[in-house]
């Protein structure tokens, strides 16, 4: 039988996630660095390891916290009835998704698409996007000629690529919004 947790543990947990989001608050998520944690949250660096497996642990925890909170948002609006609405409504998503490019690179290797073992936090938040966008397009006004479920995971990985385009120096000139609209056009409203 598990042991329950003791509140000590979750105290300290606590701490040490508190004091990771005032030092993100002060000087964003690449500034993040154990030591400093662990200083402000009066703990060992020992401590921290028996919470956290690695830095990227805690980023997988509070970034992927982060994107659930869009979700949250996302999943209240209403359904776009036009790829404008559509990327409008996706880009508080992304421009927290690409706020730096260690966020960007976090997401990515905890994305599940690296062969992550585990699912963590962000990996979970791709399967929520999933969710969100298939409920949006089995009601939205676009293509009827495949299952909304697949044209949610193109919407996803145009999205990814659109993100991916402003941390390259040969393709950043273009915002994400402007890569991402035409992408979304050609995939949810062919030409017939």
């Amino acid at each position: 039988m598990a042991r329950a947790v003791q509140k000590r543990t979750l105290k300290t947990r606590a701490r040490l996630i508190g004091a990771a989001e005032e030092i993100i608050a002060e000087g964003g998520f690449e500034a993040l660095r154990v030591e400093e944690v662990v200083l402000r949250a009066g703990t060992a660096k020992g401590t921290f390891f028996v919470h956290f497996k690695d830095k990227d642990a805690l980023m997988d925890l509070i970034i992927g916290a982060r994107i659930n909170s869009l979700l949250d948002v996302l999943s209240t609006k209403p359904t776009p009835i036009s790829v404008e609405e559509l990327v409008r409504a996706l880009m508080p998503l992304c421009d927290f998704m690409t706020c730096e490019r260690y966020v960007f690179d976090v997401i990515l290797r905890h994305s599940g698409a690296a062969a992550v073992e585990e699912i963590g936090p962000i990996a979970a938040t791709f399967g929520r996007q999933i969710d969100v966008f298939e409920g949006w397009l089995s009601e939205a006004p676009f293509r009827r000629d495949i299952p909304a479920g697949l044209l949610a995971e193109g919407v996803q990985a145009f999205i990814i690529q659109a993100m991916a385009a402003q941390f390259c120096a040969l393709n950043n000139a273009q915002l994400i919004h402007d890569r991402l609209e035409p992408y979304l056009r050609a995939w949810l409203t062919p030409e017939t």
